[in-house]
């Protein structure tokens, strides 16, 4: 078996993230139905991932200055792998909540992931390196919310585990 390029692994990494992001975005009229959330309420858990991936990037960013790009990047995978699977079990809001934010810390790892492609790739490739990332959160952006639609024909709690199995396979190939 062929092992995956970096660059590959890398758009990967980006790509689930985004899925993350979008793939609960069908589901937030049904939540707020279901639980009797405002809509106030309703936008803080939309918002709850990205505002967590917002502070925690730099984070992970300088941290893996230290340990090294690598580790916080599985790191992240195992962590979003655990958080939407508690987003398919979440028997509440508050459970919702938990995987948003615990998603949103786990999948901060833009930076790590900009990082590494200016460590493994050329002055003359790191555009395109870079152009990556673009191409996965768009891409990223799109599948999400088409994804999430798509599973939760068939039960609400789906998209939460397919993105939880995307994490996994993305952790198995890193």
């Amino acid at each position: 078996m062929k092992k995956s390029t970096p660059l590959g692994i890398i758009f990967l990494v980006v790509f689930i993230d985004l899925i993350g992001f979008g793939i609960v975005l069908p589901l937030l009229p049904i939540y707020a139905r279901s639980y009797g959330a405002s809509p106030f309420v309703i936008g803080l858990l939309a918002v709850s991932y990205s505002g967590t991936q917002f502070l925690f990037n730099p984070v992970w960013g300088r941290v893996s200055d230290h340990v090294g790009r690598r580790p916080i990047i599985l790191m992240s995978l195992t962590g979003s792998v655990i958080s939407y699977a508690v987003f398919g079990w979440a028997p509440s809001l508050a459970w919702l909540f938990i995987s948003r934010l615990s998603a949103g810390l786990f999948g901060a790892n833009i930076s790590t992931a900009m990082a590494f492609i200016a460590d493994v790739t050329t002055p003359e490739n790191r555009a395109k390196g870079m152009g990556l990332i673009g191409a996965a959160f768009g891409l990223g952006f799109i599948f999400g919310p088409a994804l999430g639609g798509f599973l939760s024909k068939y039960s609400y709690s789906l998209p939460g585990y397919g993105a939880s199995l995307l994490s996994l396979i993305a952790l198995l190939l890193a």
